[in-house]
């Protein structure tokens, strides 16, 4: 693929500067164009995803909106979780369906500040919300008896509102800053997505800034979440294990053994693609872990909540009799 702009199209003269540099005003999405032979095998995977994932978080928020023994802080957050899935997918896939599809994969500049802003909204939502997630099984197994105190309606509510709004904020901030950075020469990003790392590399204005607003961010959404998330369930397993009998074991590992695969799966990908240094981006990494993260993550956090969950297959069978076996 042609790595250079087209004048006409993807950049205009810089007027701010002396030099004869032009301003990206558009750019090329590579996606799996060194892939050729693989294009229509990953548009059809790419789009079984999408309409899994799509329709499976439609089918979660559906069962908890319309079901009343689902009514507990555990289903409104998984309901928050299946919202920020749509938006990742949605921010993301309908773009690299299009480039599959099509011979050149292109994306306006204003677009791709769209499309970052929702990625990195959605995705930090999900690592916040992850971690209250995993305060709620806490409170659940190691303080039951105040738990209906801990985590009442308005305290949830309160809990959502604040993933929400700092994300947004944390959004905000990040694309706010990649918008005034200038963009000369090559408009090629790296990857099939508008993402921080690869779009810090096509700058031609200092990104000093941007880096240290990214190291901080990584650092509380990636490591100070994680952490927590980890003390939650050392104090989950150690109330787990002082459980004497194996059924009271097994019904307690039971409620929080599907946030434990989510977190695995989605901390692994977040992990390989963010907590390094914008100088050792590596592209191909950076496409399997969003894969992961934008994908494969949102499809297989429906069937994950209600393939291992009694209470969400049971009011599954009363809004679709047909699922009841």
């Amino acid at each position: 693929m042609d790595a250079q702009m087209n004048p006409d199209q993807a950049a205009v003269p810089n007027q701010v500067g002396k030099s004869n540099q032009t301003l990206v005003m558009e750019f090329v999405l590579q996606g799996f164009s060194e892939y050729p032979e693989l294009q229509l095998p990953l548009f059809g995977c790419f789009f079984s995803l999408f309409t899994v994932a799509l329709m499976g978080n439609i089918l979660i928020i559906a069962i908890i909106t319309y079901s009343s023994s689902l009514r507990s802080p555990m289903y409104f957050f998984l309901f928050n979780l299946a919202t920020m899935d749509i938006i990742c997918t949605s921010s993301v896939l309908p773009k690299v369906l299009v480039g599959l599809a099509s011979e050149e994969n292109t994306i306006s500049f204003q677009g791709c500040m769209a499309q970052l802003f929702f990625l990195v909204w959605s995705l930090s939502s999900e690592l916040l919300l992850l971690t209250v997630m995993a305060y709620d099984r806490y409170v659940a197994i190691c303080r039951p008896l105040h738990y209906t105190t801990l985590m009442g309606p308005w305290v949830c509510g309160a809990l959502a509102t604040a993933v929400w709004a700092i994300c947004a904020l944390n959004s905000s901030i990040h694309t706010g800053l990649m918008a005034q950075l200038s963009f000369c020469g090559s408009n090629v990003i790296t990857h099939f997505f508008c993402e921080i790392p690869p779009l810090l590399l096509l700058s031609c204005s200092p990104t000093y800034l941007n880096s240290i607003m990214t190291v901080l961010a990584d650092a509380f959404y990636g490591f100070i979440n994680f952490m927590l998330t980890l003390v939650s369930y050392g104090f989950i397993i150690s109330s787990i294990l002082r459980i004497r009998s194996a059924e009271g074991k097994r019904r307690a590992f039971s409620t929080c053994s599907s946030h434990l695969i989510v977190v695995s799966i989605y901390y692994s990908a977040v992990f390989c693609a963010y907590i390094s240094p914008a100088s050792d981006y590596s592209p191909e990494r950076s496409k399997v872990a969003g894969v992961l993260y934008t994908t494969l993550s949102p499809t297989l956090n429906p069937l994950i909540y209600t393939l291992r969950n009694k209470e969400v297959k049971a009011a599954l069978g009363k809004v679709f009799p047909f699922c009841r076996n």
